[in-house]
């Protein structure tokens, strides 16, 4: 099993927890947060780029890899990802660096995955 299925089990596995747990308050977020990212005035899959670009820059693993998998679904190229993760690298600095380079480990694994 690639690292980047372990962190889609896990990720599922946690989030029916959280569903079963969660009071009125996280849920009326989680539906917040999965209504941001439908098609708008910005398509999804922007949107999903925009997600991955906040995420490196507040360093933050498995949401890299949460809207790294939603990139793939919306068929984001390699070369967008890259693109998008330069924005993060200037935006975020160097400090992103071992970030992106696990974002690209990832990647690579959801592209051999196909």
């Amino acid at each position: 099993m690639t690292g980047i299925e372990k962190f889609q089990k896990e990720r599922a596995e946690l989030a029916e927890l959280m569903t079963e747990k969660a009071d009125m308050s996280m849920k009326r977020f989680l539906n917040l947060d999965s209504k941001v990212y439908e098609d708008g005035a910005i398509p999804a899959k922007q949107k999903e780029m925009l997600g991955l670009v906040a995420s490196l820059v507040l360093r933050c693993d498995d949401c890299i890899n949460y809207h790294l998998v939603q990139c793939h679904k919306a068929r984001v190229t390699e070369a967008e990802i890259v693109e998008a993760m330069d924005i993060g690298l200037v935006v975020g600095g160097s400090i992103t660096i071992p970030h992106i380079r696990r974002a690209l480990k990832s990647w690579g694994e959801l592209e051999e995955g196909k």
